[in-house]
């Protein structure tokens, strides 16, 4: 009976394994175009003053470990229609004694492309340990956590979680942000199999369904496979992608 279990268990996990690879592109949008103009952006606290900055990209804390080409400044920017949605979170947040702390926000497509460029180095596996330690890194592209084409490039997709101000900390997720896994999975069930990963518990779960209880009300949808990935339903640039760099000249130039 012992084994019996044990293959079971395997075969289930197996089957999440085939579904995360069919459920988790976040690339639906059919071909977009590359546009330099940036003069539709804000830059996200000049809209949210409180909001709490945690760019991870622009730090050497990430899954690559090292700062990524487009990041000229430790700022986000995001589509004018997507900033003032998120206003609207942190405010409601707000009465609830948290704070949005936002780790991603609009992405360069030299982003997007050095992260496919790292991927085809196997050997570079400096940060394996904190982001992947379950997966090999040739499967990266394969299963899709690293692609050629990211909602973010649109301007209108944040990667974000909650600060708690009593507490004056982030709040538990269950996993870090980035980390490649079925953990990562918004929806996955206290004490689901998740792999190597320890499942969440109950608090964990309850943290998530609030932040994404807060921005589906205001107009965002979740993204299957990250509990922090939020797009804006109705994003003014669905069939764009953009290239200019993070900074507050791509926007000054844009406005000139």
């Amino acid at each position: 009976m012992k084994i019996t279990y044990l293959l079971t268990r395997q075969a289930f996990l197996m089957l999440i394994s085939v579904c995360t690879l069919m459920a988790c592109n976040d690339d639906s949008s059919p071909e977009v175009a590359p546009e330099k103009d940036a003069s539709g952006f804000v830059v996200l606290t000049d809209v949210v003053p409180d909001v709490i900055l945690e760019i991870r990209y622009y730090s050497t804390y990430n899954f690559i470990g090292r700062r990524i080409p487009g990041y000229e400044e430790p700022i986000a920017i995001l589509t004018r229609q997507a900033a003032d949605s998120l206003k609207k979170v942190n405010d409601d947040l707000k009465h609830q004694g948290y704070l949005l702390k936002v780790f991603d926000a609009y992405r360069p497509q030299k982003a997007v492309d050095y992260f496919m460029e790292w991927a085809k180095d196997v050997n570079d596996t400096l940060m394996k340990p904190y982001f992947y330690p379950e997966l090999d890194k040739a499967v990266l592209v394969p299963q899709e956590y690293v692609a050629e084409k990211s909602g973010h490039t649109r301007g209108s997709t944040i990667d974000l979680t909650l600060f708690d101000m009593k507490k004056e900390k982030e709040v538990d997720m269950g996993c870090t942000y980035d980390y490649f896994g079925l953990a990562s999975h918004p929806d996955v069930q206290p004490g689901q199999p998740v792999g190597a990963y320890q499942p969440i518990n109950q608090q964990q779960y309850d943290n998530r369904m609030i932040l994404q209880k807060a921005m589906m009300a205001h107009g965002f949808k979740p993204y299957d496979c990250e509990w922090w990935h939020f797009t804006l339903a109705n994003e003014p640039y669905p069939n764009t992608y953009f290239v200019f760099p993070i900074a507050r000249t791509s926007l000054e130039v844009a406005c000139k």
